[in-house]
């Protein structure tokens, strides 16, 4: 194999995790008028991982290319991750009102891999919008590749072994793996740095390249359906209780009730 890792970065335009997310009117899905988007917070993480591993590890890494699926509303978000340290990007375009499901998302991203010649993808773990948590895993199958999700650490052995560290119930878990790889990002793998105003100006002299799904011969097909959303019911307040007899009567008298 190739001496060098090529690094491929998924990132998504989503809303932006420090707001509500409001379910619209026809209860078929989240409002998205009047609302502030942003880059997917895991895959926030997994562009900075992807520059951290460039930065600590001199000559390993040839390229970051950074890739998304969306309108072209999109475009801020493979600004973001050109900003971070990206050094070329492309834009899936599809219609601003389409959702596109995790298997379609899988089938142009190895297309991606194919035309990048990829040896190591690295994205967040899930979406926080639809909280799937499939493309990764998903991705990995279609390549027949390694595969670490819920990464905590990454360590680069050399040029063809890469250690990832899980957190688990009660420990770490510890992964060793060849390249090519696949791993998807947990929220400690690091804390992705403020852009710099001078960073974004860069980043828009980019490449930044737009392709369609029939470009990469991919159907998009719906294969699920949204009947509806509604928001969770209010839960009752708590009670508090004197003691332990007081206790014990609530929870007969809660009993009846049930």
């Amino acid at each position: 194999m190739s001496s060098k890792i090529k690094i491929l970065v998924p990132v998504k335009r989503v809303i932006d995790a420090a707001l509500k997310p409001r379910i619209n009117k026809t209860k078929t899905g989240i409002e998205s008028q009047g609302v502030k988007f942003s880059i997917n917070p895991f895959d926030d993480i997994a562009v900075e991982e992807a520059c951290k591993i460039r930065k600590n590890n001199k000559g390993l890494v040839e390229s970051i290319h950074a890739v998304t699926i969306g309108s072209t509303k999109a475009k801020e978000v493979l600004r973001t991750a050109l900003a971070r340290g990206a050094d070329t990007s492309t834009l899936i375009e599809i219609n601003e009102d389409k959702q596109i499901e995790p298997l379609a998302v899988s089938k142009i991203l190895k297309k991606i891999v194919e035309k990048e010649g990829s040896n190591f993808v690295i994205l967040g773990k899930q979406a926080i919008d639809d909280d799937s948590n499939q493309v990764g895993q998903m991705l990995a199958g279609l390549l027949g590749w390694s595969q670490a999700t819920n990464a905590a650490k990454i360590i680069i052995e050399n040029d063809n072994l890469i250690k990832v560290e899980r957190e688990i119930d009660g420990g770490v878990e510890v992964i060793e793996a060849p390249l090519p790889i696949v791993i998807t990002t947990d929220l400690r793998l690091n804390e992705p740095k403020f852009i710099k105003l001078p960073m974004m100006m860069k980043a828009k002299k980019k490449p930044l390249g737009v392709l369609k799904p029939e470009d990469l011969n991919v159907e998009i097909n719906d294969r699920l359906e949204t009947i509806s959303l509604d928001v969770p019911p209010t839960r009752k307040a708590g009670v508090m209780v004197k003691n332990v007899d007081e206790l014990i009567s609530k929870l007969k008298e809660l009993e009846k009730q049930a």
